[in-house]
């Protein structure tokens, strides 16, 4: 097994995927990008409250947003020794955010947590979408690596827009 999950929900918070579906996800992402150090991946489901005290402490942007993703290390870390875990880091998902975006973009909101979370992966990969070169290169790996994954077929393409600081 690759991924270890830390799977918690806050208090009063429900999400559209589980622990074991999220986990799958992981396990997809992991093996397509050619990781083969066990990683382990702290998830959490948190409100839009603490969402936006976590944007505005870790980006200094005061709003809630979807997902955030918290880098810790690197499964090519030349530091980790041979066979060694790596902690990929946290990943902080706000369903009722999720669910009013899914709403926007025509999906459900399983299918835009399990986007979302492919999405958080990939940052936490080394992944980014800060110019429009590697929003685009994030954009075509979050369709290639759905496709690989079950969902409720609502995710025809993967749209920059969710990522986008001007979105």
């Amino acid at each position: 097994m690759l991924a270890n999950l830390d799977f918690d929900v806050r208090e009063g918070v429900e999400g559209a995927l589980t622990e074991d579906e999220l986990l799958a996800i992981c396990e997809a992402v992991l093996t397509a990008e050619g990781v083969t150090r066990p990683c382990y991946v702290s998830v959490t489901y948190v409100d839009d409250d603490e969402m936006r005290e976590t944007n505005l402490d870790w980006r200094e942007v005061d709003a809630a947003t979807d997902v955030i993703s918290l880098e810790c290390e690197r499964p090519d870390d030349p530091d980790l020794a041979e066979g060694e875990p790596c902690e990929l880091g946290d990943i902080l998902l706000a369903p009722s955010y999720i669910a009013r975006q899914a709403s926007r973009f025509g999906t459900t909101p399983a299918d835009e947590t399990r986007l979302l979370f492919v999405h958080g992966l990939l940052h936490l990969l080394g992944y980014d979408h800060l110019e429009d070169d590697e929003a685009e290169a994030m954009e075509a790996r979050e369709d290639e690596l759905l496709k690989l994954i079950p969902t409720d077929g609502t995710l025809d393409h993967v749209m920059i827009t969710r990522h986008r600081e001007d979105a």
